[in-house]
């Protein structure tokens, strides 16, 4: 099969924003267009993800009662934009660090969504964002909220561009912010 070049990231972002600034308003209900169904077997979703041709997995660990959780999903994870953006790099799940859902981990094994998230993953607050590869080997972990979808849909070239390898969030996070003013 023959591939298509990939525009960059940075550019398609750009595209989208100024030939449809109705879209990066637009909002929509992200249980059904940020977060994926999933069984939370996570090599299942990791081996998806390869064989879409996807960065990898990303695992939002959440509670009921958490209101920084909230606001993401009402502020950030609700954006169009957003949603599509991590759609296509990314399969991504949700996981309630207070649940009793069983998850199969990267290796197989299965326990609860809160042995995943406290012994396996030490997510000990929430909202906390882990990026996996297809080999279900974390790339980097995101703990809090951002400021606003923007910051967010930085936080995603920076897995996806693998800048992560070189640099922490809040340095690329503020060169992106001066070259943007």
């Amino acid at each position: 099969m023959t591939r298509l070049p990939v525009l960059p990231a940075m550019l398609v972002l750009a595209l989208s924003l100024a030939l449809s600034p109705a879209i990066a308003e637009q909002t929509r209900d992200p249980a059904a267009y940020f977060f994926q169904d999933s069984f939370n077997d996570l090599s299942e979703e990791a081996q998806n993800a390869k064989d879409e041709g996807k960065t990898g997995v990303l695992v939002m660990f959440e509670t009921d009662e958490c209101p920084w959780c909230q606001r993401m999903k009402e502020t950030v994870l609700n954006q169009a934009l957003v949603q599509d953006y991590f759609r296509s790099h990314f399969r991504v799940i949700a996981l309630n660090t207070e649940g009793d859902a069983l998850v199969t981990g990267f290796d197989g094994s299965e326990v609860s969504e809160t042995e995943f998230a406290l012994r396996h993953n030490r997510v000990r607050a929430t909202p906390a964002f882990l990026f996996f590869n297809t080999d279900g080997q974390l790339l980097t972990r995101y703990t809090g909220t951002t400021r606003d979808p923007q910051e967010f849909l930085w936080l995603g070239e920076y897995v996806v561009g693998a800048h992560f390898k070189t640099e922490r969030f809040s340095r690329y996070k503020r060169k992106r912010r001066e070259a943007s003013s």
